[in-house]
This record gives structure tokens, sequence and C-alpha cells, in this order.
């Protein structure tokens, strides 16, 4: 059963990360070669990311942590994202990419946590057995993109749609086959101080975790690049 829990949990990170993968690598050229925009239009849109990734998660942690199943929120978001990813193969102009590709990151950078979260609760040891859980979602990005890659199809919307699909069969998956992971802190007062995750800062006390914390803000910069 165990062994049966991990495969289930490492073709969630397979699937996540295809999701991301099949549009992110590629979308500067699509911006800049397909529709014209310009080096700044296009920087812009590309850094939604970034802000996605500062403002939802705290918000959708709430939820997943108090009111729904992990499992569940994932499902939603993901629907959600598809139906931003096929949208975003409909429209041509700066502000309209912008506002979708926005909606798509407040949608999908919540599960990258969203999955974590999944996999470190079903697993006996999180230090052992989450590294190669996790490292098939590496896997799963290398793979898409080669894909994508070889079918030529960069300053095409065929990587927005691959999105779409692949954001559907995650919703699916994460609703069929992944394990039921209840809200761990259902029935707590929600106060600004969780909101914001300023509980979190007490933990920069410890040396330790102050230097992961500084070492992984700096190593994340060059990324983007």
């Amino acid at each position: 059963m165990a062994a049966f829990v991990k495969t289930r949990l490492g073709a969630m990170m397979f699937l996540e990360y295809i999701v991301w993968g099949s549009w992110y690598v590629t979308i500067t050229t699509y911006l800049t070669s397909t529709l014209h925009f310009s080096g700044t239009q296009a920087g812009a849109v590309f850094g939604t990311a970034s802000v996605a990734s500062l403002l939802s998660p705290f918000f959708v942690g709430l939820i997943a942590d108090r009111f729904f199943a992990t499992e569940r929120v994932m499902a939603v978001l993901y629907v959600l994202g598809a139906i931003c990813m096929f949208a975003l193969t409909k429209v041509t102009s700066f502000g309209a990419v912008y506002a979708l590709v926005l909606a798509f990151c407040l949608c999908y950078f919540p599960t990258i946590a969203l999955t974590n979260s999944i996999a470190m609760q079903q697993v006996a040891n999180p230090g052992r057995d989450f590294p190669p859980i996790r490292v098939m979602g590496t896997i799963g990005w290398i793979v898409i993109n080669l894909i994508v890659g070889f079918m030529r199809v960069e300053p095409t919307t065929v990587p927005f749609m691959l999105a779409a699909v692949s954001s559907i069969v995650m919703a699916i998956y994460s609703i069929a086959a992944l394990p039921h992971t209840p809200p761990r802190a259902k029935g707590q007062a929600v106060t600004a101080r969780i909101i914001l995750g300023l509980d979190a800062l007490v933990m920069m006390k410890q040396r330790d975790f102050a230097v992961f914390v500084i070492a992984s803000i700096l190593a994340c910069i060059p990324l983007t690049f």
C-alpha cells in the first residue's frame, strides 16, 4: 500500500510540472514573435508568475488548511487554470493576455505548495520518501519541454492548449487518484496573523532555517533568467 501511494504521489508531481512546463519556457517566443509584444510587455507577462507566487498561496493555503480537503481545492484550481489557458489561445491584446496569464498563475502556483503538502502528509518518512517523489516533477518538466521542442510549436498557441488539457487531467486525477487529505486546522480561529503567515517568521530565529530561506531566495533570482 505504501508503494502504491508513493507511485500515485510521483504521478501527481509528474503531471503538476507538465502543467507549468508546457508553456512557461516558450511563452516569450510566442509573445514576441507571434503577437509582436515589446520586450517590456513580454517581461510584464512573464512576471505575473512572481506576482501570483507572492499573493495567492497565503489565501489558498488557508482554505486548504481549514475548510476543504486539499485534493478538492486543487481540482477546482486546475479547472479554473484550464479555462484561463484555453481563453489565452483566443486573445491577442496585451491587456487580455496579461490578465489571463495572471489569473492562471493565481490558480496554479498555490498547487505547488499543495502538492508538496499532500506528499509530506501521506508518506511515513518525508526526509527519505519525499525526494524521489518530487524528482518526478523535474522529469515531467523535462519531458513536456522535449515534446514541445520536438513539435516545434513554440510560436503557436499549442503550448497553452497542452497546459489546458493537462490541467483538466490533473483535476480529474486529484479527485480520482490522490489520497484524501482533510484540512488539518478545521475549526480553528482565523486571524490576520495566520492569513499573512506571520507565525512562520518565528522560525527565522533558527539559524539553519534562516540560512536555508536566504539561500533559497538567492537561488531563485537567476531562475527567471
